[in-house]
Order: structure tokens, then C-alpha cells, then sequence
């Protein structure tokens, strides 16, 4: 039987109140179902980091991806380095703005307007509550370890792995709403998935992150980007957003 505390019970309770009204898709419930548990992840995330109940875990993390003799020297080929370097600027502050500018203005040409808002709307709204996390949370960045890039914020949730995971799951579900072949819905929808671990596993490799902030920040970033989604399905049924091209089976 669920705990009070688990999102399985929310969503047991939540599914028998509109199953009964036909309301409930299996889209959508798998989507409540993924918001609903990233929600209560953070949470417990955050109790943790707050008790500091996680903090050896997390700095032994930290120095286990350090050589054991020199700590400004991350373990692995030379080449790693430069490319953690690369691969973590795609979660940076200004390659997303700019791949969010990109976006808008693309959609606007396409006189797809609400869908325009609606991007711009989900990523600089996923900025704002990342900022206001940081500054609720007030944790300082790790100093086990040199970090091997520069950075100023504070460190809770991880900006690059909440606004990653928003902006490139946005991007990846709209491409994918383009093509009626599943099988290409499933890898846009994958190598969106893959960029933004990968793009949180290198802050922890440049030692600017512990392993919480960059968990908590992929929940938060899940959560906001299926609150957006939903909300374009809403508007979507409304006649305000493009209808989804519909899926194909595979093989077809």
C-alpha cells in the first residue's frame, strides 16, 4: 500500500476521480505521473541538503572524480577535460538564450504565435524560478575540490541541469510533434534526455556542483517542463496551439 507521502497514492486517488469522467489520457497521466515524482524527489532532495544529512556523500563524490595525489587534476584522458568544458556550456545562460531566441523567432516566422509565447513563456519562466530556488536555498558552492570553471551563483538546484532539462526537452517535444513516425518522436525525445545528463554529469566532473544540486536541479527542470507541456495541452484542446501530426506505429 502507497505511503501518505509517495506520489503513487496522489496520483491512485487523482486517476479514479476523472477515469470516471473520461478526462484522463495515458499521456497525460504518465505525464502527472512524471511531474508528481519529481516534485516529491525534490523535495526530499531538499530536506536532506537543508539537515546536510547528504554532505559527506556528495563531497566524496566530488573528490573521487579528483586524481588522489593532485586534486586540481580530474581523473581520466586529457581530452575529457576540454570536452566537459564544451559539453557544459551547452547549459549555460547564453547558448540557451540564444537557442531560445532561435526558436522563438523560427515559430514566429511560421506565424505560430502562441506557440512562440509559450516557449519563450516555459524557458525564461524556468530562469526565474531556478533564480528564486538559489536564493531560498542560499548553499554555497562546493570547496572540496578547485573548480575547473568559473562561476558566481549560488549552487542549489543546478541551473545548467534544471534549464537544460527544460529547455531541451521543450525543444526535443516540439520537434517531435513534427513527425507522425514514433520511432523518430522516441530518439528526438532521447537525445534531448541524453544532452541534459550529460550536460549535468559534467558540473559535477568541473567540481561546480554536488551530486544533490544537479539531481534536484534535473526534478525541478522535469517538473517545469511538464507543467508547461500540460498547459500547452490544455490550450491545445482550446484551439489556441497546432494540433500534434499523429503518431504512427513503427514499421508504417
Amino acid at each position: 500500500m502507497p505511503s501518505p507521502r509517495s506520489p503513487l497514492s496522489f496520483l491512485v486517488t487523482l486517476r479514479e476521480r476523472l477515469a470516471s469522467r473520461g478526462l484522463l489520457e495515458a499521456a497525460v497521466l504518465l505525464s502527472l505521473l512524471a511531474l508528481v515524482s519529481s516534485a516529491w524527489i525534490f523535495v526530499e532532495i531538499a530536506d536532506e541538503v537543508r539537515e546536510g544529512e547528504l554532505q559527506h556523500y556528495d563531497e566524496l563524490v566530488l573528490r573521487s572524480l579528483r586524481s588522489p595525489d593532485d586534486p586540481t587534476q580530474p581523473r581520466g584522458p586529457a581530452w575529457l577535460l576540454p570536452v566537459a568544458r564544451d559539453v557544459t556550456a551547452l547549459g549555460g545562460s547564453t547558448l540557451i538564450t540564444l537557442i531560445t531566441l532561435g526558436t522563438v523567432g523560427f515559430l514566429t516566422l511560421r506565424r505560430k504565435w502562441h506557440t512562440s509565447l509559450l516557449v519563450l513563456t516555459s524557458i525564461a519562466g524556468g530562469g526565474l524560478v531556478n533564480a528564486a530556488l538559489k536564493t531560498v536555498f542560499s548553499r554555497n558552492r562546493p570547496s572540496v575540490v578547485p573548480h575547473l570553471v568559473d562561476v558566481t551563483s549560488l549552487s542549489f538546484p543546478s541551473g545548467h541541469s534544471m534549464l537544460s532539462a527544460i529547455t531541451y526537452l521543450t525543444l526535443g517535444a516540439l520537434l517531435a510533434r513534427t513527425t507522425a513516425d514514433r520511432r523518430i518522436k522516441v530518439y528526438l525525445l532521447g537525445l534531448a534526455a541524453t544532452l541534459v545528463l550529460l550536460i549535468g554529469l559534467t558540473r559535477l566532473y568541473l567540481g561546480v556542483h554536488f551530486p544533490t544540486d544537479v539531481l534536484a536541479g534535473w526534478c525541478a527542470g522535469i517538473v517545469w517542463a511538464l507543467f508547461c507541456a500540460l498547459i500547452a495541452r490544455w490550450l491545445q484542446r482550446r484551439g489556441a496551439v497546432e494540433k500534434e501530426t499523429p503518431a504512427q506505429p513503427a514499421g508504417q
